[in-house]
């Protein structure tokens, strides 16, 4: 039987080595159809020349890949890279970053926001879920990235003495402030241990009625979690001399009591999650929450392993995530940068079962199903936005899983909703 064939006018066609939609098989001598923001085509080279009849792109010698999706992040903390050693106990370093914060200007918060996003931009991340201790930034800095920004609106109370429905009132509002074509702001109560109970309950229902999606660390320290399930240890005693009402410790894991709060659910981005009670994987898989692992920040603090294991066999969404510069190490000369490949790396050297097409799919569909993007973002494919990044690419088609995980440096090519941000332009 006949093919049929339809001509397809308008747009631009991109060809490259290799095509890899990441949700589907590579492609050799790949194509990609953009029209105005989103992708209208995907196949082989062959066949969509032969019925596009519009502006043709030969990317030559790459991968043509979704842009990365960066699940967790603290931008405005970039300029803080080496600042810190690693410290003892997580709470040493809760205290070390705390007062740092307090003695930095509106516009230091400024410029390491910026800087982090255009680290961003030219490793290849094309969405990012950022946490924002400084709301004050937003919109202004939304407009300077051509990022695709969720940012988590960050809340605590502990210190503040406000009443939780105060604090919520005011980050909705700012919330509701907040106009963009392209970015969105949601929820983030920051931690079990820097919120109380009531926050997080709160969080959750209006979250969950608005759509939005919600952002917590927790579990992300073996001092957090004793402080959770046995009501004692270094974290417990420092935050009761601060006069938190440690109440709700002693009563189960931090994930049980992310589920006495109302909070897990599938628009739920569970941050770390390092240390696991024997339901708690279970309990995430049951609620279809995300968690987002950070590999070189883990490294950083010496955690115990990863529970990946444990995680992927309950069938949990798994994403990757940068957090900051504050808690990766340093090691001179060569600087540190925000860079998913780099996570991708570390992900791969702590875990040698596991594989590169799992580990890529961490970065791209696992993300946007967390960020409830899946196919908008995270794969090429007819339909989906034309956020996409070309990486350089001689070897065997076979090796390609491989090849993007180990690839260092910038990208070739970056496109964010369908403009180009790094390499070619649509004029070429």
């Amino acid at each position: 039987m006949k093919r049929e064939t339809r001509t397809v006018k308008g747009g631009l066609l991109l060809r490259a080595r290799v095509v890899l939609p990441v949700s589907t098989a590579a492609i050799q001598d790949g194509a990609v159809l953009i029209a105005r923001n989103r992708i209208t085509a995907v196949g082989k080279w062959r066949h969509l020349s032969t019925i596009a009849r519009n502006q043709r792109l030969d990317l030559g010698d790459v991968v043509l890949m979704p842009g990365l999706i960066n699940a967790h992040c603290h931008l405005d903390y970039t300029h803080m890279a080496g600042q810190f050693p690693p410290p003892k106990v997580f709470s040493d370093w809760l205290k070390t970053i705390t007062a740092t914060k307090a003695a930095w200007s509106f516009s230091e918060y400024a410029a390491s926001w910026l800087e982090g996003a255009r680290m961003l931009v030219r490793t290849g991340t094309t969405t990012v879920a950022d946490i924002e201790a400084v709301p004050e930034l937003l919109p202004e800095v939304w407009n300077a990235t051509p990022l695709r920004v969720f940012s988590f609106l960050e809340m605590t109370g502990i210190t503040s003495r406000r009443q939780p429905r105060v604090i919520l009132q005011n980050t909705v509002r700012r919330i509701a402030s907040l106009k963009h074509s392209r970015d969105r702001a949601w929820l983030s109560p920051h931690a079990p241990y820097s919120t109380v109970p009531e926050l997080v309950r709160s969080s959750a229902r209006t979250a969950r009625r608005r759509r939005w999606g919600l952002c917590t660390h927790v579990a992300e320290s073996e001092q957090e979690f004793e402080m959770f399930v046995h009501g004692r240890g270094e974290m417990f005693d420092w935050l009761r001399r601060s006069q938190r009402d440690m109440s709700d410790c002693g009563l189960g894991t931090p994930v049980e009591h992310l589920r006495s709060c109302g909070a897990l659910g599938r628009n739920l981005l569970a941050v770390h999650v390092n240390y696991l009670g024997s339901r708690d994987a279970a309990l995430l898989s049951d609620a279809k929450a995300n968690v987002v692992h950070c590999p070189r920040s883990h490294a950083y603090f010496g955690h115990a392993p990863f529970p990946l294991r444990r995680l992927a066999r309950a069938g949990v969404n798994l994403c990757l995530g940068t957090d900051s510069l504050a808690s990766v190490l340093k090691s001179p000369p060569q600087a540190v940068e925000l860079n998913l490949f780099e996570e991708m790396r570390a992900l791969a050297r702590g875990h040698a079962a596991l594989s590169p097409r799992t580990i890529l799919r961490m970065a791209t569909v696992n993300g946007a199903r967390a960020l409830g993007l899946g196919g908008r973002v995270g794969q090429i494919s007819e339909g989906a936005w034309a956020d996409l990044i070309a990486i350089p690419f001689t070897g065997k088609v076979s090796d390609i899983y491989n090849a993007v995980v180990q690839h260092r440096g910038d990208v070739a090519a970056s496109m964010i909703d369908g403009r180009w941000t790094i390499g070619p332009n649509s004029e070429a």
